[in-house]
């Protein structure tokens, strides 16, 4: 079983990489119930410091 972090992880990774499959950030955003606020924070993040930098809440 996944612990809850992993989860969570896995689905802000979802996003980048939905969006980057449908070449369309309000579209995936829209999909996925999230802001493209909250897209391009977890994009920053993970081009900042990688995956592990992506926020936890």
């Amino acid at each position: 079983m996944l612990h809850s972090t992993d989860k969570i992880i896995k689905h802000k990774t979802g996003l980048l990489n939905l969006a980057e499959e449908l070449g369309n950030v309000s579209k995936a955003c829209q999909m996925m119930g999230l802001s493209r606020d909250t897209f391009y924070r977890y994009k920053a993040a993970v081009e900042d410091g990688g995956v592990a930098a992506l926020p936890w809440s």
